[in-house]
């Protein structure tokens, strides 16, 4: 025999393979494609909640810190709007002194 005619007997196996997948196992390639899709699904789900799961963590400490600032500002505004700190204030950085009733004047509005 001749190198020739002993490859025409041999089946070419990769030509036989696609054929067997395409024609007989269709089914079994169509489930190996679709475990394919629904794990790549669940790997971008997962990646996708991770990331949502740590920007909500970093919202939350920034929420926190800002609670705390807005809690300080609260304190400071009562501290400075006390009376008698802006009447110890006003006599002693602008020498105002609280007029006599006779001369306060009221204006009333209408």
């Amino acid at each position: 025999m001749t190198q020739g005619t002993s490859s025409s007997v041999r089946p070419n196996l990769v030509r036989v393979i696609l054929t067997d997948l395409f024609t007989v196992g269709r089914l079994p390639l169509l489930l190996l494609f679709a475990m394919f899709v629904t794990a790549m699904g669940i790997v971008f789900t997962t990646h996708q909640a991770r990331q949502a799961i740590t920007e909500r963590e970093r919202e939350m400490i920034e929420r926190e810190h800002l609670d705390n600032e807005w809690r300080n500002l609260l304190l400071e505004e009562t501290a400075l709007s006390d009376h008698s700190r802006v009447q110890d204030l006003a006599q002693k950085e602008l020498n105002m002194i609280r007029p006599d009733a006779d001369k306060e004047v009221v204006v009333s509005l209408k």
